[in-house]
């Protein structure tokens, strides 16, 4: 690796790649380093949604209410384990601020605007460069059981058709028409034709691919351990492997990006939140379109060659260790809601970290501290959907061009 490329890329999942490719298309030597694999992270094995109907944030009234009571309930989609944690207490009584309706609103417009953006991007980044990554814009189906779930779903289908967002209300006998394999007890749903789905880590691993091809650096298994400062830049990066004097620098690593700005003496209000994923050999019959489990919180997601139940937000620190009772969860709202399923050879588990904010919008931007480092981070379970239009917009930032979307509302220090 050279050692001093115009910007240095920190972080080698979807968010840190798409930064990569759109920072190499400004011609800039560009190059970037990954603690572990590529796609390792939140990447590995997420539902692969890109969904423009998810753009309410998850600060939201009736949210924190949900999550404080979700604390008795281990198993429960939304669960917070109880700890000592100040940044986890902090970071819980910002998200309780901005989870007052005028605020989700301002939110839900900005969100919406990028979802958008980013689905154009999409369909652009994988003809150009021929990405092999199951994308495939079918819409989404969100199903519900429950008489008071549904009405409440046709309401938030009310509200996201006033910001653009196209939905169509289905009864039971509609649902059932459009996707046989759930069970005939299903309240009705909503589905929302502008969505896509593709495998994540197929997309994040193809586009490396294609950034080695057009000259760009990566280097795997390289952990930064702290950084030099001078005259307020960064002037250089430590890793295990020796030192790097980048131009810029651009802080892309999810979950772990609070812990990497300590290392910078900045305060990053990311929490981490645990999501678990069963991928199983694809079925005959199989979900001919992405489902959402609704009253369960559970995605499904039919690839080429597999299936995937993924769900849960847990907010319990950076462990990685799986609770088998979530996993339990998931694989019970399976059977609540579809029709048996043979499951081939052994399911694949897993489980990833997204990093969320207490707004629920992302962190994109320059630091106001260290004129030559950038963020993009704190995606929360929208990581893959935006990662194109972060790393455009982040490009765009690195070289002092006038970004194709306002970032004010993104702003890294907005929290201070």
């Amino acid at each position: 690796m050279g050692l001093n490329p115009d910007v240095l890329v920190i972080g080698g999942g979807a968010v840190g790649i798409c930064c990569a490719y759109y920072l190499h298309r400004q011609d800039l030597d560009v190059a970037l380093i990954e603690q572990d694999e590529i796609a390792s992270g939140c990447s590995g094995a997420n539902a692969g949604l890109l969904v423009p109907s998810h753009s309410i944030p998850l600060a939201s009234p009736g949210a924190l209410s949900l999550g404080l009571k979700s604390m008795f309930k281990p198993a429960s989609p939304f669960y917070i384990r109880p700890r000592l944690d100040y940044q986890l207490f902090r970071w819980l009584w910002q998200f309780a601020r901005s989870c007052r309706e005028k605020r989700m609103l301002a939110g839900l417009e900005k969100l919406r605007e990028l979802n958008y953006a980013s689905m154009e991007l999409y369909q652009n980044l994988i003809e150009d460069e021929k990405l092999d990554c199951d994308y495939s814009q079918k819409g989404w189906l969100l199903a519900y059981k429950t008489a008071k779930e549904y009405q409440s779903a046709q309401e938030e289908a009310a509200l996201l058709e006033k910001y653009g967002v196209a939905a169509k209300i289905l009864d039971t006998q509609e649902t059932l028409a459009m996707e046989p394999t759930l069970k005939p007890d299903m309240a009705g749903s909503v589905f929302y034709p502008d969505d896509a789905h593709l495998d994540p880590k197929k997309f994040v691993t193809a586009l490396a691919e294609r950034c080695l091809e057009h000259g760009m650096t990566i280097q795997k298994a390289t952990k930064v351990n702290g950084f030099e400062i001078a005259n307020g830049q960064v002037i250089g990066v430590k890793t295990a492997q020796g030192l790097l004097k980048p131009g810029q620098i651009v802080l892309s690593v999810g979950a772990w990006s609070g812990q990497t700005a300590r290392l910078l003496g900045f305060g990053l209000p990311v929490q981490p939140a645990k999501g678990y994923s069963i991928s199983i050999i694809r079925p005959n019959p199989c979900p001919t379109v992405p489902l959402y489990l609704s009253e369960a919180k559970v995605a499904v997601t039919p690839f080429r060659d597999r299936l995937r139940f993924a769900g849960t937000l847990e907010l319990s620190g950076m462990s990685q260790t799986i609770s088998w009772r979530r996993v339990s969860a998931i694989r019970k709202a399976a059977e609540e809601y579809m029709e048996s399923i043979e499951a081939g050879g052994e399911p694949e588990i897993w489980c990833g970290l997204r990093p969320c904010t207490p707004d629920g919008l992302p962190l994109i931007g320059r630091l106001a501290s260290y004129r030559n480092v950038l963020v993009a981070t704190g995606h929360a379970m929208l990581g893959i959907h935006l990662a194109p239009v972060t790393g455009k917009l982040i490009a765009q930032v690195a070289c002092a061009q006038k970004p194709d979307i306002d970032l004010a509302p993104y702003r890294v220090d907005r929290f201070q």
